[in-house]
């Protein structure tokens, strides 16, 4: 499963919803989340807002590819990166938070599949070229998630407590800032862009061993956390079509 350009990427993710859905399988959270950025971006490149939208929409392309195969590679036993490895095999977890899901999507999203792609697209001198559209990119999702805690709050309705216990909901748990993390991507690729395919390799995987340890932290935060968690989990809804269907309407297409 891998998209040769943005509107294969819409495609896929479609169809990954509509199976979720059909499934009541907690995977199509991140799709659905994953396809508001997509439509974003599809956006952005038809309004001509980047600097250069061609290889912006190469980049979307292969920055989705990144999460279709490790998808791919969970549903058919093969290995996937840990990060993503951590966040898949949460999808069978029902007592895991709606919040807990996309966060897991986002961590290995954004933390590891971000900054390799960065670089991949943009090797050696060509990456500082790529700076202003990387940063709008990053405006896009911050602004998509600012509206996600209102979405995952009517579904969710003690989701205030992680407020009053571990700051601002989308920075929960305290172990995961999207401003951090952006940043952290934007290091990754000024670290891989310059190195060999060997070397890449050596960094990608002492990365992704980081990334997954911040994915089981989100699953497993503080004591304190993990009773504020299972008590939001006992009024959360289960209805997981009617919160993918939710998650998906963020954007006007």
């Amino acid at each position: 499963m891998q998209a040769k350009n943005t509107e294969q990427v819409m495609r896929h993710l479609e169809d990954i919803i509509a199976e979720a859905k059909r499934n009541c399988d907690r995977t199509g959270l991140f799709a659905a989340l994953y396809r508001q950025v997509t439509l974003k971006i599809n956006q952005g490149i038809e309004s001509h807002l980047f600097e250069d939208n061609s290889r912006m929409e190469r980049f979307a392309t292969k920055f989705a590819n990144r999460y279709f195969q490790a998808l791919d590679d969970y549903q058919k036993h093969g290995k996937p990166t840990k990060s993503w490895k951590v966040a898949l095999e949460a999808t069978t977890h029902p007592d895991y938070l709606v919040l807990q899901h996309l966060l897991l999507g986002i961590n290995a999203h954004i933390n590891l599949d971000l900054g390799i792609v960065a670089a991949q697209i943009n090797p050696d001198s060509k990456l500082p070229t790529f700076r202003q559209d990387y940063d709008t990119v990053n405006h896009i999702i911050g602004e998509l998630l600012d509206g996600v805690q209102g979405i995952v709050g009517k579904f969710s309705p003690l989701l205030d407590i992680l407020d009053k216990l571990g700051g601002k909901t989308d920075e929960w748990l305290m172990t995961f800032s999207m401003t951090k993390a952006r940043q952290e991507a934007w290091n990754l690729a000024e670290l891989l862009a310059g190195q060999n395919f060997v070397v890449q390799q050596g960094i990608i995987a002492m990365i992704d061993t980081k990334v997954a340890f911040l994915g089981k932290l989100l699953i497993n935060p503080s004591r304190t956390l993990n009773k504020a968690v299972d008590l939001i989990h006992e009024t959360e809804s289960d209805d997981i079509p009617a919160i993918i269907d939710a998650l998906n309407s963020i954007v006007n297409s």
